[in-house]
């Protein structure tokens, strides 16, 4: 049995400018707009963020964490959000990776291998970022309830 390719997650509306996300397998996460900076809740575009940082440092933990655990390990991933001739959309999107190992065989394996681990996942397995750089359209439908 072959597994699907098709990914979903279904939004709904829970309050005015607030939703939460749930995928296939039952997962949710809350977010929404931060009306005049206030609260500390993920807006769309953090959770964009997020998603870009999160699906390349899967792909860097897996390869560098069968040699060695890192004693630190993290990513930034900042960006800047423009409104233009073109509508609103990030630019400058940079991913910075900050992560150490401790002294030992496993740990300098680890940390020969890291640059071609984000290499690679930049390159090749890291699903978002690759459809960013690739592009693909995004088709907008609306169904009767």
């Amino acid at each position: 049995m072959s597994e699907s390719t098709e990914r979903s997650v279904v939004v709904e509306r829970t309050s005015s400018g607030q939703f939460v996300a749930t995928n296939a397998r039952g997962g949710s996460i809350s977010f929404g707009t931060v009306p005049d900076g206030q609260g500390t809740g993920f807006t769309p575009v953090e959770l964009f963020l997020a998603a870009i940082g999160g699906c390349t440092a899967a792909d860097v933990d897996v390869a560098t964490g069968r040699h060695a655990e890192p004693t630190e390990f993290s990513v930034a991933v900042t960006g800047d959000k423009v409104s233009d001739d073109l509508g609103n959309r990030m630019t400058n999107l940079k991913v910075t990776f900050t992560v150490a190992f401790a002294d030992g065989e496993g740990a300098d394996r680890a940390r020969t291998i890291l640059p071609r681990a984000v290499k690679t996942s930049h390159d090749r397995l890291c699903t978002v970022s690759r459809t960013v750089e690739i592009g693909t359209p995004v088709s907008v439908t609306i169904r009767d309830a």
